[in-house]
């Protein structure tokens, strides 16, 4: 995790409460070039405002620009207790950046900032690859056979 904030240290975070104007068409690149084998693709503009910028009063937006360019969008919602990690899209060329993992890094340090226990990632599915990044992230609890793990 070290490195991945060492190769980013160039990179700007800016909260705001909605997305910014050009995240969709981050967004667009980020589904046509990592997830063209999914149901988000084609990506729309309907799909992005439906999704990401139709937001709640406790949604927030971690923007990373280098510069002025945007990077990446981490898009969370505040809870009681912890941040719960809704999306996140990045510049898939940029991809030896590791940005979805430094989108995980700022939430968890956003956790610590604001003395909330934790991070949620949302729901894991064992068997999706691209969901395996999940288990990189301890400590861990998995519901599994109608039983909570934790994993350290």
């Amino acid at each position: 995790h070290r490195r991945v904030l060492q190769r980013n240290n160039d990179l700007d975070v800016i909260w705001r409460t909605q997305p910014a104007a050009d995240a969709y068409s981050l967004y667009e690149r980020y589904i046509t070039l990592r997830h063209a084998d999914g149901d988000m693709y084609p990506p729309t503009r309907e799909q992005f405002d439906s999704f990401i910028a139709d937001c709640r009063e406790d949604t927030a937006f971690l923007h990373f620009y280098r510069e002025n360019t945007l990077m990446a969008v981490a898009v969370c919602d505040q809870m009681g207790d912890g941040l719960s990690a809704m999306y996140t899209f990045f510049a898939p060329e940029e991809e030896q950046r590791s940005l979805g993992k430094l989108a995980i890094l700022a939430q968890i340090q956003a956790c610590q900032q604001k003395q909330l226990p934790y991070l949620y990632l949302g729901y894991w599915i064992r068997d999706c690859q691209k969901m395996r990044y999940k288990t990189d992230y301890r400590p861990i609890e998995l519901l599994i056979s109608r039983r909570w793990l934790r994993l350290k």
